[in-house]
């Protein structure tokens, strides 16, 4: 008996060994995926200007035929290496540095990406390629603040050739010469219709709080691919519903009378449709606050750096610059459920009257989605007991620039409980009542990518289920109303059309079930009908589980238009939990997307990834992404292409080897928009926010949540009375912070 208790205490002494080094490993190794620091973009920068062969000067200024570096963000180590760190505790591979180098001084312009190392001390640069070696084209870079400052000096010059139209069109607004009644732009893209063009729509707007939702009715055609400035021309002109050939002809036939003029409303400030600023009648008390959040004992989360835990949580996060929120080695008690959850894109596909709505077809990786995450407001964007860390991005920039307070973390009870029960005793009591409230942990921030606001948080759940959400706000994209603009959304205000628009985000989710060799099934229902076996004159029609094991790429990848399965279970075919199942993890989710674009249409090939609502590859280092920041402007010869990497219908089952892990791309969670009057001045959240669960499916032996303590049992006693029996204090009293809420909203080289 006494041996038994030795070895019982070894084995359990074991557990509590093993379960701590692999705490010990995941925080040494979550800085391998922590964003660069302002420390390592600079020594980067420095040492890519000392090269010569290069030639590179400084990205602002207003010179576009110049070498400069567009764009600098952390370089992934490869999935096997980080794995040595995260699960013997080897030492962290070498951090590198991904830069985006434009080339305009140079007889053949063009755009190359390098990889930097080592940081935090450079002494190498070497050339990244694409799958397929595709080549990037000079005129799919994004647009930069230089090239935004020649596009604003060829309106000036555009508009004081129709000064008259405009000024009285808008009573009394201008874009050049003006002082406090300025007219302002939006670009709209991709800039062209074929591959190697560079040519954007542009459409005035009042400058105004809101001025997205400020359209004047016209819209100019401007071709900007030369990189001399003074060799960019004007295509198009559309005013009020007609198109004029140039700026002239609009100018003249307005002075003959020979064309539809149009009177904008004017507005004073208070008055203004887009601004925040309260109006109507509230039945809201305003001399009390309402509901606030709270942490009566502090916090039960911790951060360190880039690491965080939280009721047996774990994952490393960073926010790329390009593509946004991303968290990696995600543990629920030790054990690895994910390797990599990351936002890989969003589009907005819109419908029109005007050519500015007939073009607009946003893919937001091309705006550098990730580097336009700005300040979080505390008590509006997050709660006030929330930690907020700084973000440093390096995109069209001489300098770091730090952006303060852009990402909390924090926890809340959703006021939902996670479990409970009232047991009736059906004679007017009960044998006893049990719950447990839902406290969730958040991993927050945002993205506003000119109009539209994304609020991209994680979430994570004591009962093991992670969920992804994106909710959408902002201003809607808004064009000039004409009659025809019915059929393509709504009039939301005097010469205003909200047009429709499909929302898509998608996410990379490469998951490590229980180990890396995991496999892939999906599970549906089906009728039978067989005889009743205790009464045999009578049949029995019930549903029964019918699961398809999917080997390959193609067998995974499910089309719009198809029979989407009930269930999508990844598994680990190797381990089973205590009742014999299959550990494993499903995918549950919360969309309504559809297509935005039929197969192979143009700017289709630039998001074949949209094609599928779920598509599942065999994992590899050399397909690390699913869009780029060059797909925006050359989204018909795209150089990353989901398409290709399926092609090859690779298998997917278990594999022995270890590379052989799958990828899940999660995709098409999305929804239609169709703006209405309520959408004045912005959208709201209710309704707008779409995403996906990961969920235990059988990966436990009961629901992991039982270890919670904020557990509440009540029974009656003899006599009757109410026993309460919980396992944490007793919360009495009112907390709320001692801070006025105070925002700054700037953000700053460093």
């Amino acid at each position: 008996m006494a041996r038994c208790c030795c070895m019982l205490v070894l084995l359990v002494a074991l557990g509590v060994c093993e379960a701590s080094r692999g705490r010990e490993w995941a925080h040494h190794g979550a800085s391998m995926f922590a964003d660069l620091t302002p420390r390592e973009m600079r020594d980067v920068r420095d040492y890519l200007q000392g090269k010569p062969e290069l030639g590179l000067t400084a990205t602002r200024g207003k010179d576009l035929k110049k070498n400069s570096i567009l764009l600098m963000e952390l370089h992934l180590p490869r999935k096997h290496e980080a794995l040595r760190t995260l699960d013997r505790g080897h030492a962290k591979p070498t951090r590198q540095a991904r830069v985006v180098v434009q080339f305009g001084n140079q007889a053949q312009p063009n755009i190359t990406e390098f990889i930097v190392s080592p940081l935090p001390f450079p002494t190498s640069y070497t050339g990244k390629t694409f799958k397929g070696d595709r080549p990037i084209r000079f005129e799919s870079r994004p647009i930069t603040a230089a090239e935004y400052s020649h596009i604003i000096d060829i309106l000036q010059k555009i508009t004081a050739k129709v000064h008259k139209v405009l000024f009285e069109t808008t009573g009394g607004f201008s874009f050049h010469n003006c002082t406090n009644r300025c007219l302002t732009f939006s670009d709209i893209a991709p800039r062209g219709l074929e591959s190697g063009e560079r040519r954007t729509w542009i459409m005035l707007q009042k400058f105004v709080e809101g001025y997205f939702i400020h359209p004047v009715g016209f819209e100019v055609l401007v071709n900007h691919k030369d990189l001399d400035p003074e060799r960019w021309t004007v295509e198009k002109v559309w005013y009020n519903g007609q198109y004029f050939d140039n700026v002239e002809e609009l100018a003249e036939r307005y002075e003959k009378g020979t064309l539809e003029k149009v009177q904008l409303p004017d507005h004073d400030d208070e008055d203004l449709y887009s601004t925040y600023i309260p109006r109507g009648h509230s039945n809201t008390r305003t001399d009390i606050h309402g509901p606030k959040l709270v942490e009566p004992q502090g916090p039960r989360y911790h951060v360190d750096g880039n690491f965080v835990e939280y009721a047996g949580w774990s994952f490393a996060f960073r926010v790329r610059s390009s593509a946004g929120l991303q968290i990696f080695d995600l543990r629920f008690n030790g054990e690895r459920i994910a390797y990599e959850v990351s936002l890989q894109e969003a589009i907005a596909f819109y419908s029109g009257d005007t050519p500015a709505a007939m073009q607009t077809k946003y893919i937001d990786a091309g705006w550098a989605m990730g580097t336009v995450d700005y300040e979080l407001a505390p008590g509006i964007d997050c709660p006030e007991i929330a930690t907020f860390l700084d973000l440093h991005h390096y995109y069209d920039t001489d300098k770091p620039m730090r952006y303060k307070n852009a990402l909390c973390v924090f926890e809340m009870t959703t006021g939902m409980p996670l479990r409970r029960h009232f047991n009736s005793n059906f004679q007017g009591s009960y044998n006893f009542f049990g719950g447990l409230e839902n406290h969730v942990l958040v991993l927050r921030t945002t993205s506003t990518v000119y109009n539209y606001d994304y609020i991209w948080d994680f979430l994570f759940y004591q009962n093991g289920v992670m969920e992804s959400r994106v909710s959408a706000t902002g201003y809607i994209h808004a064009t000039f109303f004409t009659p025809n603009g019915l059929h393509y959304g709504s009039k939301v205000y005097n010469f205003v059309l909200g047009n429709l628009h499909t929302h898509l985000i998608h996410y990379k989710v490469d998951l490590d079930i229980a180990g890396r060799e995991n496999s892939f099934e999906s599970m549906d229902l089906k009728y039978v009908n067989f005889t009743n076996p205790w009464s045999h004159k009578h049949s029995v029609v019930q549903s029964k589980l019918v699961k398809t094991q999917h080997q390959t790429e193609r067998s995974a990848a499910f089309r719009f238009g198809k029979k989407f399965p009930r269930y999508v279970h990844f598994y680990n075919p190797n381990e089973k939990n205590k009742w014999g199942h299959q550990k494993g993890y499903r995918i549950q989710y919360n969309s309504h997307a559809n297509s935005v674009l039929p197969r192979g249409w143009r700017e289709e090939n630039g998001i074949s990834w949209s094609r599928y609502p779920l598509a599942v590859t065999r994992h590899k280092d050399s397909e690390p992404t699913s869009s780029s920041i060059y797909t925006q402007n050359d989204p018909w010869e795209p150089v990353v292409s989901f398409e290709d990497y399926i092609r090859n219908n690779e298998d997917i089952t278990n594999q022995v080897r270890p590379a052989a892990t799958i990828t899940l791309w999660n995709y098409n969670l999305g929804f239609l928009h169709v703006p209405h009057s309520e959408d004045i001045p912005n959208t709201a959240t209710p309704g707008n926010s779409v995403g996906f669960f990961l969920r235990p499916f059988n990966f436990f032996d009961e629901d992991p949540s039982l270890s919670s303590r904020s557990t509440v049992i009540v029974r009656p006693d003899k006599e009757g009375k109410p026993k309460v029996q919980r396992w944490t204090p007793e919360v009495v009293g009112h907390c709320v912070t001692d801070k006025p809420f105070f925002y700054n909203g700037t953000y700053a080289g460093v």
